[in-house]
């Protein structure tokens, strides 16, 4: 079995990348996503009837992105840290990934929009800055402490455009990394399944 001390340096990229490229396919948008990364082998082994589900590239994956449900508490910047802060994953998943929509304005936007008291108004005037992008950004963590991210710009929406790196999205992981952090949190999910996930949530994106 591969444990997750003995993963690859590239299974955590590979895993981001192909979760981004999952994403990407059904537009922009969405909300947010966040996946479990489960070692394949051990989840074949545990069922092995995803193998003719995987194929032969999904199954040659070292890392199986699995699909959660919504995030507890929700996504907005102000509760993002503390709706994660509250899952607490179990044993088998090595590493967890999310995929998230923003709106990013250069540093001298943001400079005047400092004294914007109310959420809504901040977003309002964010959301029709014309200097803003839209981005979606793609945040992973292992459990043993690797980190990876991407980052798609919607006027740049080609895979080729995409960047990636291990300092990309430094506070997405930083947030990310605090459900491996001993709590008393929720796991994702209804009911208990393959490592404590629900048997109904989708084992590939």
């Amino acid at each position: 079995m591969e444990s997750v001390g003995t993963l690859p340096p590239d299974a955590l990229n590979r895993a981001v990348i192909e979760i981004e490229k999952h994403v990407s396919s059904a537009g922009w948008d969405q909300p947010a996503q966040l996946f479990a990364l489960v070692p394949t082998e051990e989840l074949l082994r545990a069922e092995p009837q995803l193998a003719a589900q995987l194929g032969a590239d999904d199954a040659s994956q070292l890392l199986t992105p699995v699909a959660q449900g919504e995030i507890p508490g929700g996504v907005e910047d102000d509760n993002l840290a503390d709706a994660l802060g509250r899952i607490e994953w179990p044993d088998g998943v090595a590493g967890c990934a999310l995929a998230i929509e923003r709106i990013v304005l250069p540093a001298s936007a943001e400079a005047g929009l400092s004294s914007v008291e109310s959420d809504a108004q901040l977003a309002q005037l964010a959301g029709s800055d014309p200097r803003r992008h839209e981005v979606r950004m793609v945040a992973a963590v292992l459990r043993e402490g690797a980190r990876f991210g991407a980052v798609r710009l919607r006027e740049h929406d080609e895979d080729s455009a995409v960047l990636t790196g291990t300092d990309l999205v430094p506070t997405l992981c930083e947030v990310l990394s605090l459900t491996f952090e001993p709590s008393v949190g929720s796991r994702p999910g209804d009911g208990p399944g393959v490592d404590g996930m629900s048997d109904d949530e989708e084992k590939r994106p």
